[in-house]
């Protein structure tokens, strides 16, 4: 059967390479998955059961049910001193559905986004598949791959019509400080910029306090902030995410959200008000724990030759400099993988600016990262 043209030449980026090498092997030791080790809390499975037992088996509200609307900005106002109404609310399926709506909602043909490396790699993806061109912005580790001002002026064309950030950052880990995210509001005022603001990692910031990127002065009515309960609430396998947006966007991404999913799952939702309403103790104390193990992590890295890694700052990864190896990040990975069963991901799969660095999720036991850390430094050894 003959694919689309436009899927014809596509191939699976570096990320789904590992993936699908580590279908086919047995006993790897996989920090390359950036989903936690915790299952999902014993009653916060029962609030979904109740749902069910109450009747909620029907298709639910497009835009999502108002109590777990509610509940998601008592949780930003709780955490962060966000302030939003449940009608600047819209759920999803799971944090990747936002960017896909957004795009769909706010790109016309041809229009440029702003993607800063290392990115993420599913938006230039999403970007791409809705009319768009990114626009890749390199950066450096010394200013915690954050973007100058006028990094972003140069790259910036009358077709520029968005950015899209991520702190905590995917894959590097890092967190822009509050100035640099002023610099950066700063910019998207100057350009009449919209702004997409992944903050799935909010709950895990190790070094300071989460900055709320709509929390900036001015930069509410131009700014899509995205989340879930995927990393911070151990719920990767329900499927529940949100967007805060003006409330023409939520409309207008609730409409393409009927052409695809027709809602949320109803279960997940009821879920999902329970853990936003109980459950911020457990939260931080995992937080605690993936602390604890980048820290031991990043202790073992720096201690091997050819590596040095950054202190961890935000979410569950550390993206090490492994250049002083005299491999490349793909070469690195493979010979890993191939030789001592331990995955991680190359840093050349988010971006050029990845390229000279690795991804390592801490996603595992203590147990199983410090087994990971003895295999790599045999390596290293050889």
């Amino acid at each position: 059967m003959e694919l689309a043209k436009k899927f014809q030449e596509q191939k699976p980026s570096g990320m789904v390479r590992v993936f699908q090498a580590i279908d086919k092997m047995q006993d790897v030791l996989n920090l390359s998955i950036g989903e936690p080790d915790f299952v999902t809390e014993p009653d916060i499975v029962d609030a979904a059961a109740k749902g069910a037992k109450d009747g909620f088996t029907h298709y639910p509200p497009l835009q999502g049910y108002l109590d777990v609307r509610e509940a998601v900005c008592a949780y930003w106002e709780r955490h962060h001193g966000f302030k939003a109404t449940p009608d600047e609310v819209c759920m999803s399926v799971g944090g990747l559905h936002v960017p896909w709506l957004a795009f769909g909602a706010l790109l016309n043909p041809g229009d440029e986004v702003m993607l800063i490396e290392p990115y993420f790699t599913c938006y230039d993806a999403q970007i791409r598949g809705n009319g768009g061109v990114p626009v890749y912005i390199k950066t450096r580790e010394e200013n915690n791959f954050a973007p100058s001002i006028e990094e972003l002026r140069a790259a910036a064309t009358p077709r520029t019509r968005a950015i899209v950030l991520n702190y905590p950052g995917n894959p590097t880990g890092r967190v822009a400080s509050q100035k640099q995210l002023e610099e950066i509001a700063e910019f998207a005022e100057e350009k009449d910029l919209i702004v997409l603001s992944d903050e799935i990692y909010e709950s895990m910031v190790y070094t300071g306090n989460h900055v709320c990127f709509a929390n900036i002065p001015g930069m509410k009515k131009r700014t899509l902030l995205t989340a879930g309960l995927s990393k911070s609430h151990c719920m990767t396998g329900w499927r529940i995410g949100y967007v805060f947006a003006p409330q023409n966007v939520i409309n207008t991404m609730c409409v393409l959200s009927s052409f695809q999913t027709y809602g949320v799952n109803a279960l997940s939702q009821k879920a999902a008000v329970y853990a936003l309403n109980t459950q911020d103790e457990k939260v931080k104390a995992r937080a605690r724990i993936f602390e604890e193990r980048m820290k031991a992590v990043e202790a073992r890295l720096n201690a091997m030759k050819g590596v040095k890694c950054h202190p961890a700052e935000g979410a569950f990864y550390l993206f090490p400099d492994i250049s002083g190896t005299g491999l490349t990040s793909e070469e690195f990975t493979w010979r890993l993988l191939n030789e001592s069963h331990v995955a991680v991901l190359p840093g050349s799969a988010f971006g050029q600016t990845g390229e000279g660095y690795i991804r390592i999720a801490c996603t595992q036991s203590m147990d199983t990262l410090m087994k990971a850390m003895n295999e790599m430094e045999k390596i290293l050894q050889k």
